[in-house]
């Protein structure tokens, strides 16, 4: 556990040292509310209802940013010798993931808080009491993890950090466009039940307009997006075990 400890440490002061990787993890989402804040938000004298409709997206996409930076991290370490100089220690490839893990769960939980706080200044109003505010936070966590296991398959498949980033859309805009901000319908409704995004955003517009966070819809889609985070989870892990060369 000490060694797990110490590389999330080294995990975080990279984020602090190096201004791009922390403007991807936290500002750029606190920008992307704001921007849309302004543009429907009642604080820029525009509909309010409409930044409230789409304010679930905001928390989504958030958390589905994470595969770029998570692929991005892994394909740098690996560039930097920094997996070959591990794998000559006592620590296991397992704590190495394991740590990057807690350090992105850390992140995620930032960001969730940043965006919310944001998406409240700008108008946002959400109808929920303590439950359902667990229950969404529950539904973007799970969100993230599912983001770090898509990220290391991102980075298992990517041959540099630059690759990793536009390898990373593949998963990032898929479940931008059909997940998040655009209602499926017709033809996309059946692209969005594959997608992780889509199932979040779903519940968590449904408890912020005061749906009962215990409905059997919810946790229904609550099941789905626990078994599908598992299932790309332990992918993710065996294949940058197996591939990335950890």
């Amino acid at each position: 556990m000490q060694r797990i400890l110490a590389l999330v440490k080294m995990e975080l002061l990279k984020l602090i040292r190096e201004p791009a990787i922390l403007f991807l993890n936290l500002l750029f989402p606190a920008i992307l509310t704001l921007v849309f804040g302004l543009a429907f938000g009642g604080i820029g004298g525009g509909d309010s209802a409409i930044f409230e409709m789409m304010a679930p997206g905001l928390f989504a996409y958030a958390c589905i940013f994470l595969i770029m930076t998570v692929a991005m991290s892994f394909t740098e370490d690996r560039e930097a010798g920094l997996l070959k100089r591990i794998n000559v220690t006592p620590t296991t490839s397992s704590q190495f993931i394991g740590s990057h893990i807690i350090t992105n769960m850390v992140i995620a939980v930032i960001q969730l808080v940043i965006v919310f706080l944001l998406s409240l200044v700008m108008g946002f109003q959400p109808n929920i009491d303590i439950f359902g505010f667990i229950m969404a936070f529950i539904f973007m966590l799970l969100l993230s993890l599912c983001s770090v296991g898509l990220g290391l398959i991102t980075a298992t498949i990517s041959k540099s950090s630059g690759a990793a980033v536009g390898l990373s859309f593949i998963f990032i805009l898929p479940q931008m466009f059909f997940g998040t901000f655009i209602e499926p319908s017709g033809v996309t409704e059946g692209i969005a039940a594959f997608l992780p995004s889509h199932y979040v955003t779903e519940a968590i517009k449904t408890i912020f307009n005061g749906g009962s966070p215990f409905a059997m819809e919810i946790l229904m889609e609550l099941g789905i997006i626990a078994l599908m985070t598992i299932g790309i989870v332990i992918l993710g892990i065996l294949l940058f075990k197996r591939f990335g060369k950890v």
